[in-house]
């Protein structure tokens, strides 16, 4: 979304259709967002820098910067980065969490460790990203490797969409995983934006 805006949102690429929904739908003007490249999961040490260079390039623009991320495999290098910067992003290690909201995590997490989420995003992409980016197109033996320690998938949908319900039950199947449906709709993230615009 183009300036003018006051506040500018640094988000995952993976992020970018729920946060341009929320906005719209709550009448937002003053926000803008700006998307870092969602495939950088696979490559997460790549995240801390180049939400760093996104802060500078646009520091001068705008009154205020956040950051629509995770930790997402930094190692807390990114809270680091945003330290430096003197930015805040919301809380939380990763999109799991704040879409199904911190305590419903947990509880989801210590009923069985085991677990694979999906969000509308990945659900959406599965084969792109999970088939294809593992390989596991080519190489169907390697399913063991990655997923052998798994027991279910949970999708965690922000939207009521029933093709995207038939794609994530057709990513447990592939996967020969249990398979649980939670509409969690846009958790803390929008509670996260709310925030945002409040004190704009």
């Amino acid at each position: 979304m183009p300036a003018p805006a006051s506040t500018l949102l640094i988000a995952c690429g993976a992020l970018a259709r729920e946060m341009l929904a929320l906005i719209e739908a709550h009448g937002w003007r003053n926000m803008a967002v700006t998307c870092l490249p969602a495939h950088y999961h696979n490559t997460p040490q790549k995240i801390p820098e180049a939400v760093r260079a996104k802060i500078r390039d646009n520091r001068g623009r705008y009154d205020r910067i956040l950051v629509a991320y995770g930790d997402c495999g930094t190692g807390g290098l990114l809270d680091r980065v945003l330290e430096e910067e003197g930015v805040a992003r919301i809380a939380g290690p990763h999109c799991y969490q704040f879409y199904a909201g911190t305590a419903d995590f947990t509880a989801l997490m210590e009923a069985e460790p085991g677990s694979l989420f999906l969000t509308d995003y990945l659900a959406r992409h599965f084969e792109r990203i999970i088939v294809e980016g593992l390989g596991l197109d080519r190489h169907p033996e390697l399913r063991d490797d990655y997923f052998g320690n798994y027991t279910r998938v949970v999708y965690l949908a922000q939207t009521k969409d029933h093709e995207l319900e038939r794609l994530a039950e057709a990513a447990a199947r592939r996967l020969n995983l249990a398979y649980e449906y939670r509409f969690t709709g846009y958790g803390e993230m929008e509670g996260f934006l709310v925030a945002a615009g409040d004190a704009a």
